[in-house]
């Protein structure tokens, strides 16, 4: 199951509006990768989302114990496209799985609600890959009345 996907796009707030009415959901801001991101959330029981970023955007691996990243386009292997998708692997198996490969991966609480292994195909594409454990934390926190709480507090900031 894939739960949330990303692109980039010229206009991403529009972008965003346009998917949020296509899966019967709402836009919202998404400021936690970096500015002017946008996300459609669906009205779903499985917290399915886009997340859409301004065109160019390029996720980046973060060092150590952080959250990977956006800046703005420019030339490079990496982009925005990334997506979050569920396991029946543990945790120990999904980590040895990107041993064998030599990809990065490392566990990540994302905004203190949600787990996820970070995941980097070849060095340069995350997948968010999630356990048991974690899907029924992301399906709990992924709601449009909790996404608007969030946003109500203050949004994390951006890098």
């Amino acid at each position: 199951m894939i739960f949330h996907l990303s692109i980039d796009a010229d206009d991403a707030r529009h972008v965003a509006f346009v998917l949020a009415e296509l899966l019967g959901g709402e836009a919202m801001p998404f400021p936690p990768v970096i500015e002017g991101s946008w996300l459609a959330v669906a009205d779903d029981d499985r917290g399915s989302s886009v997340e859409v970023y301004p065109r160019g955007t390029q996720l980046m691996i973060a060092q150590g114990d952080a959250d990977a990243y956006g800046v703005p386009g420019g030339p490079g292997p990496h982009s925005a496209t990334h997506f979050a998708m569920a396991t029946k692997l543990s945790v120990e198996q999904v980590f040895a799985i990107a041993e064998r490969e030599g990809w990065p991966a490392k566990y990540r609480k994302r905004g203190g609600m949600f787990g996820v292994i970070e995941l980097w195909i070849e060095r340069t594409r995350m997948i968010e890959v999630l356990t048991d454990e974690m899907q029924r934390e992301y399906l709990a926190a992924m709601t449009i009345e909790n996404w608007k709480a969030m946003l109500a507090h203050g949004a994390p900031a951006t890098v």
